[in-house]
């Protein structure tokens, strides 16, 4: 009978439980994604809100999530892994150049992949600060594995000898904070300027630190 649950199969309406839930957390999902990151943002959010988007009750997201936190924490997470995936995408097309074009291709993915959706940059740069110490250590850690990432390629081209050897990783932290800060500004208008301009400038600082670094290793 159309409709019924078959206890061998587990489906309804076609659809395996799994699926069912799998349809739910995606709409939660899609509502944080929308209320967090284009308005009104976290705090000015209930869970009440996420429900009357996404089109489910209370009950059901409860059976998803522990709290709106965890909703946050979970897109913030997605939001990572998708500029982390563009940047691990182009890497195999750019092993070949020179370091400074490397970084160059490397810092543009990154940005396309962090900052393309408007509303993953303003979840990833403004509403996930000063949450909890629980997202900031979550965010901490995402920051920490990009410093590694880029100390990890720097150090990669010193062995080949493109580069002058030396310790990488203040290099990294200080580029890695300052993407931080000027995208939560620009995310939250303090900064008038367009994307571009944006991922220009911040190409500029950290290239510029590379030349003066070879630069001083020819002198």
């Amino acid at each position: 009978m159309a409709g019924r649950i078959t206890p061998a199969a587990g489906r309804y309406g076609g659809r395996s439980a799994a699926e069912r839930q799998a349809e739910r957390r995606g709409r939660f999902l899609k509502a944080g994604l929308d209320l967090f990151g284009a308005g009104p943002g976290y705090r000015a959010t209930r869970i009440a809100d996420v429900c009357r988007a996404a089109g489910l009750s209370s009950r059901q997201f409860y059976e998803e999530f522990r709290s709106l936190e965890d909703l946050l924490a979970e897109l913030h997470l997605y939001i990572n892994d998708v500029a982390q995936r563009a940047v691990l995408d182009a890497l195999p097309q750019v092993r070949h150049l020179e370091p400074i074009d490397r970084c160059t291709r490397l810092f543009r993915a990154y940005a396309t992949g962090a900052t393309a959706d408007p509303r993953h940059t303003r979840i990833a740069f403004v509403e996930v600060i000063g949450v909890s110490p629980r997202l900031d250590r979550q965010r901490l850690d995402r920051r920490a594995r990009w410093i590694d990432f880029m100390c990890e390629q720097l150090d990669d081209a010193a062995a080949r000898g493109e580069i002058p050897r030396r310790d990488f990783r203040v290099t990294a932290a200080a580029f890695v904070g300052a993407v931080n800060g000027l995208m939560h500004d620009w995310a939250v208008g303090w900064v008038d300027a367009t994307r571009d301009q944006i991922v220009d400038e911040l190409l500029l600082m950290l290239l510029g630190r590379l030349k003066v670094a070879d630069e001083r290793a020819d002198g």
